[in-house]
């Protein structure tokens, strides 16, 4: 008489690159977790949304965490715009990061940027010639944008005039900066920028 209608299909779990879950990723930075976004929601299949996430303000704290190392990966005029070449990149990195760690390479990830935003900065202040710094907190954000952009940073100047692979550059500078070891350029910076506002606060 009345035909029940079929169970619905789970949906399927989504992998970043059909390969890596979210589920497992812990933020264990609680000033972060807004930040890094990561989990259910933000979950991709790659890490290319074609997102509109600088029309306002605080909108990229929106965009999943490993598409904003991916943009970030595009900087220097020549590699403008070349995104798959970027979405290439990362999906080998994180491959070399599995086979290094063992781990998940999204946890990897999140720990490296949690390891490599600097807590404090040093602003200047002063008008007229004098100028001296003055030490400041940094907002969760700007954390967050700076870990990503010392990475990236780190790894693009690894790989030039180098064997290397850009994508070997970035796992290993990922993996060192998860450990919070100082081969990472990311961790030395941060440690220079911390170091430097303490002796000015």
């Amino acid at each position: 008489m009345w035909e029940t209608a079929p169970a619905v299909a789970e949906t399927p779990e989504i992998k970043l690159f059909g390969k890596w879950s979210t589920d497992d990723v812990q933020i264990n930075d609680i000033s972060l977790q807004d930040y890094i976004a990561v989990k259910e929601k933000y979950a991709k299949y790659l890490p290319h949304s074609g997102g509109r996430y600088a029309a306002k303000r605080f909108r990229k704290a929106q965009c999943p965490i490993v598409e904003r190392l991916t943009n970030s990966m595009m900087m220097h005029g020549r590699n403008n715009g070349k995104k798959l070449m970027t979405v290439r990149i990362v999906k080998h990195a994180f491959e070399i990061i599995h086979l290094l760690t063992g781990e998940n390479p999204l946890q990897v990830l999140v720990n490296a940027i949690i390891n490599s935003g600097p807590r404090e900065d040093s602003t200047r202040i002063g008008r007229a010639g004098t100028v001296r710094r003055q030490a400041v907190d940094v907002s969760p954000l700007r954390r967050v944008n700076q870990a990503i952009w010392l990475l990236c940073t780190g790894a693009r100047e690894a790989a030039f005039r180098n064997i290397k692979t850009i994508a070997e550059c970035l796992a290993d500078e990922l993996i060192n900066a998860a450990k919070g070891s100082s081969n990472s350029y990311a961790i030395k910076k941060k440690d220079e920028l911390e170091r430097v506002a303490k002796s000015n606060r």
